[in-house]
């Protein structure tokens, strides 16, 4: 807990006397009178319990608490003038676009939402949406392209440099339209007489659905069509009688409205994380942390549908 006795000009002076190895000279770049400096040198020394510069001839230098001490000073002030900056270019507009990779399901089920009520914190802020699979979201993520995911959880040799904040879990579904012949038949009974569209070989959701399909007999589909594109699954899927293998939020409100319907298939194993990456070196700027809390606040909304 830190004590509540340490101010921010403790931190200030301490560090600014750390760098100039001189009191007077830290009053100077202060425009503060030296006394003034000694003083808030004592004080401080006087809470940590421990003496941070001491005399050396007509000049003074720091201790070896003082250097502990100094690593973790300069840091403070180093995030508290990132966020200050962060505030002031937001306000002013002048700040980069925030850049949000996000899956298709999450852009269906948890972004509009999201931005409704990033919207109204009236930051300034710019943002970039980009849709696509989990893989090329995290290679942008990793190049500084993007400066979060929200998607499924990666294997765990992909995520080497990221952080993943857990939000919901999300299973696959079976979809089709309306009246379509297999409702309310057994599972599986004449699956292979219609197109199937699958997620592609290097889609987060691809291994989920192989694995199932073997394990319930099912070896092969004798006409697939591979696509990660959720445009064109709705549109066929809602003209035809083909059989679409996708997340559940993607097709979660069209279920809800009755323009598709899930197959009766029990999918609880294909359960998968859905959460926030980023990098574990990135910091959050004001803007970011705002619409990431918005984005928990969805989520938390639609995780016991999930």
């Amino acid at each position: 807990m830190i004590d509540s006795r340490i101010k921010f000009r403790h931190l200030q002076t301490f560090v600014e006397v750390a760098r100039q190895r001189s009191v007077m000279k830290a009053a100077g770049l202060l425009h503060v009178s030296q006394p003034a400096v000694t003083k808030t040198i004592r004080e401080l020394e006087e809470v940590l319990g421990v003496a941070v510069f001491e005399r050396e001839g007509r000049g003074i230098k720091i201790t070896r608490y003082g250097e502990v001490f100094l690593k973790h000073a300069g840091a403070a002030l180093a995030a508290l003038r990132h966020g200050f900056d962060s505030v002031s270019q937001a306000r002013s507009g002048d700040a980069p676009p925030i850049r949000i990779g996000a899956l298709p399901t999450v852009s269906t089920r948890i972004m509009p939402q999201a931005m409704m009520l990033f919207l109204k914190e009236e930051t300034g802020a710019r943002i970039k949406i980009v849709t696509g699979e989990n893989a090329v979201l995290l290679e942008q993520l990793r190049i500084g392209d993007l400066d979060l995911v929200v998607g499924r959880l990666a294997a765990p040799e992909k995520m080497t440099g990221f952080s993943f904040e857990h939000l919901y879990s999300e299973k696959v579904v079976f979809c089709v339209r309306a009246g379509h012949p297999l409702l309310g038949g057994a599972a599986f009974a004449g699956f292979d007489a219609y197109p199937v569209l699958m997620p592609t070989h290097g889609s987060i959701i691809r291994p989920f659905v192989d694995s199932f399909l073997i394990a319930n007999g099912v070896a092969g589909l004798p006409n697939q069509i591979e696509t990660v594109s959720d445009a064109f699954g709705r549109a066929f899927v809602r003209q035809s009688d083909a059989i679409w293998i996708i997340s559940e939020g993607v097709v979660a409100a069209d279920i809800a409205e009755g323009k598709l319907a899930a197959l009766p298939i029990g999918t609880g194993e294909t359960k998968g994380p859905v959460g926030l990456t980023m990098r574990t070196d990135a910091v959050p700027s004001m803007p970011l942390s705002i619409l990431m809390q918005t984005i928990r606040e969805v989520a938390g909304r639609v995780s016991p549908a999930a």
